[in-house]
């Protein structure tokens, strides 16, 4: 179908391409990335499907934002699900519980049992540097890049390769948790070590600024607490706590926007949101914000002149992937989540 022959306000084609819209990779302005990877989730599976859910969900979405209006007619293109890394990350889970089932039995590892764990980390690190070499591809083509998974473990190739281009780059992470656990599990990419990793590995990333955090360990702020220059963190008792006493949304987030440099990334786990917005992601935690209000905080970001280069949409769970029946609310709420990030990317 020609673009000029797209009607916006008929029902969606369901022709491989997020939200049915009439665009390919190569013409597109801006190209999305799926992820599907859950390798060492530590509670619940279903992100794997993420990718693919969010896909489906997407067709049900009006092609009107509220705030951008059709900024999606500048092109906006799914890239190919990769079908092979999808079914390695399947095989992969499956030794990687075999061995988180004798690492939390409480009994003696044995060496054998250790063993387990290492095919775990080189595939997910193998899995990081098809990410990264996708990204590649697409930024040197010109093109904007954002990218839905997965776990979120799965953004790390992507956040190495706009580092890379755009040196002493802020990420934003809107999240439940810090994610700042050093190789959680014995997993090097374990899901809750992205931040440490991200800080660690990626030396060209100038600060991570996280918002809405209400899950965390001791390991975790005593990280926090020593590096001040690069971690500033945004508990959401707190957020709340101001909200409480009276405060406005925008001067809550205010110095949030001003924490971050000119050039900013955002990284946001759907777990950030209250969790009867994603009610099946894998580790849901009471408290969070509001649909409308993390993209109150996102569009003040873009409206601050800062440049958003890139981001990734994670955690979005479909545990009923491939039946007929059962709650895809997540799903649902990931593709319009996605609509307006996009939109605003695209916009700005």
């Amino acid at each position: 179908m020609a673009h000029t022959d797209f009607d916006p306000d008929k029902w969606a084609e369901e022709n491989g391409n997020i939200f049915g819209l009439p665009y390919s990779t190569s013409d597109a302005s801006m190209v999305v990335i799926p992820a599907p990877w859950d390798v060492t989730v530590s509670y619940r599976d279903g992100t794997i499907h993420g990718p693919e859910a969010i896909l489906q969900a997407s067709y049900q979405v009006d092609l009107l934002d509220p705030v951008c209006g059709m900024a999606w007619k500048k092109g906006l293109a799914l890239d190919e699900i990769p079908e092979d890394w999808k079914s390695k990350a399947i095989s992969l889970r499956k030794q990687a519980v075999a061995y988180l089932h004798d690492l939390t039995s409480g009994k003696e590892l044995h060496p054998e049992t250790i063993q387990k764990k290492e095919p775990v980390n080189a595939g997910c690190e193998a899995f990081h540097t098809y990410i990264y070499e996708r990204a590649k591809h697409w930024l040197q083509q010109g093109k904007k890049v954002a990218m839905i998974g997965g776990d979120h473990s799965t953004p790390f190739g992507l956040m190495r390769a706009l580092a890379e281009k755009h040196p002493g780059m802020g990420i934003l992470q809107i999240d439940a948790h810090a994610d700042l656990r050093h190789a959680f599990e014995g997993f090097t990419w374990s899901h809750a070590s992205i931040m440490h990793n991200a800080i660690t590995r990626i030396p060209e990333i100038g600060k991570l600024v996280q918002v809405g955090i209400r899950d965390y360990c001791k390991e975790e702020t005593d990280m926090i607490a020593a590096m001040p220059d690069r971690i500033k963190t945004y508990f959401d008792l707190d957020l709340k706590q101001a909200e409480y006493t009276g405060k406005s949304k925008k001067e809550i987030f205010t110095p949030i926007v001003e924490a971050l440099p000119q050039e900013v990334y955002i990284s946001f786990d759907i777990d950030g949101l209250d969790p009867k917005l994603c009610q099946h992601t894998g580790t849901p935690v009471p408290g969070g914000f509001e649909f409308e209000e993390a993209l109150f905080l996102i569009q003040m970001v873009f409206e601050s002149g800062r440049k958003v280069i890139g981001f990734d949409i994670n955690e979005t769970s479909d545990p009923h992937f491939g039946k007929e029946d059962g709650d895809r609310f997540d799903a649902i709420v990931g593709a319009r989540l996605l609509f307006r990030m996009a939109n605003m990317m695209l916009h700005f």
